[in-house]
């Protein structure tokens, strides 16, 4: 990944060398913060609209005014793609309740938010979708509103150091004997008779917006999807495994635990979801991803 020259801070675009934020920001104070990462794909954004939603949603739920409008946040995105020529990879928004004079808690009766954008230039589908990712289960350690795209994603941080440490490359986060979501994806997975499963909407997790989009597909694809917790038992015992989210779409998981999910190959349903989505986002599916018709 490569961090684009220009950033967007307080409605100015400057170089990044000259963006600088106050250290009494609640952002970095108390990570009283919204965030979003939108995917950029042949220069148009991938569900924008549903990423803007999001963030308006979790403003309101952490107090922090919306200094836009969605056509305000949609043109915010736009500039910030068009004057650093981003044709492939990630906006990432941050939206701080801001700087106040004093290290205090509740702070002032209303918020003058900081907004920060950077443009990133990453390969959205690569080497992960085509050979799949490793997972290990580790208990979930998150606040309790998960379903606010917030900046408080420490236990995000040392579940990927973990998961690393023990030669995977994500975790599957467990919280009373269920699988809540991937470190930082919605996790899905196939039976044997291929009923997709991924968990219900609650705070428990995060309305994913890739995660909307692959539910979108269930006519087009034929899948049975059920929205409801599943054990880490399940998942063992699954025949395949995919996670989705905005930065890795939509991911393979082919080995758990040491032990290979499956055949230890991305399976037939994600390899249909995966074509699926691309086609849906406005990828050449042949070129871009020829490794999806490798189970037809």
């Amino acid at each position: 990944m490569t961090i684009c020259p220009l950033v967007h801070l307080n409605g100015t675009l400057m170089p990044l060398s000259e963006a600088h934020i106050s250290p009494l920001d609640r952002g970095f104070m108390f990570a009283h913060a919204a965030y979003e990462v939108t995917a950029v794909y042949g220069g148009r954004f991938v569900d924008l609209e549903g990423h803007i939603a999001r963030l308006e949603r979790t403003l309101a739920g952490i107090a922090i005014p919306d200094p836009h409008t969605p056509e305000g946040w949609a043109n915010l995105h736009r500039e910030l793609i068009a004057h650093n020529d981003l044709v492939e990879g990630l906006v990432y928004l941050q939206v701080t309740g801001g700087a106040f004079d004093a290290r205090d808690f509740a702070g002032p009766e209303r918020f003058t938010p900081t907004v920060f954008a950077y443009a990133d230039t990453k390969p959205l589908i690569g080497a992960q979708a085509r050979d799949g990712i490793g997972a290990v289960f580790i208990e979930d350690s998150r606040w309790k509103r998960r379903d606010m795209k917030t900046t408080q994603l420490l236990s995000q941080a040392l579940a990927y150091r973990s998961a690393r440490a023990m030669g995977a490359d994500t975790a599957l986060m467990v919280e009373d004997g269920f699988v809540t979501e991937a470190a930082s994806a919605n996790a899905w997975i196939v039976t044997k008779d291929g009923e997709i499963i991924t968990r219900d909407l609650t705070p428990s997790i995060l309305s994913g917006i890739t995660r909307a989009g692959v539910m979108g597909l269930r006519e087009a694809g034929g899948f049975t999807i059920t929205e409801r917790a599943f054990t880490p038992e399940e998942a063992v015992n699954a025949t395949e495994i995919f996670t989705s989210s905005a930065g890795a779409m939509v991911a393979p998981v082919v080995m758990l635990e040491g032990a290979p999910v499956g055949d230890g190959r991305p399976g037939p349903v994600t390899r249909r979801v995966q074509r699926l989505y691309y086609e849906a986002m406005g990828a050449d599916v042949a070129e871009a991803a020829p490794f999806v018709f490798d189970r037809d």
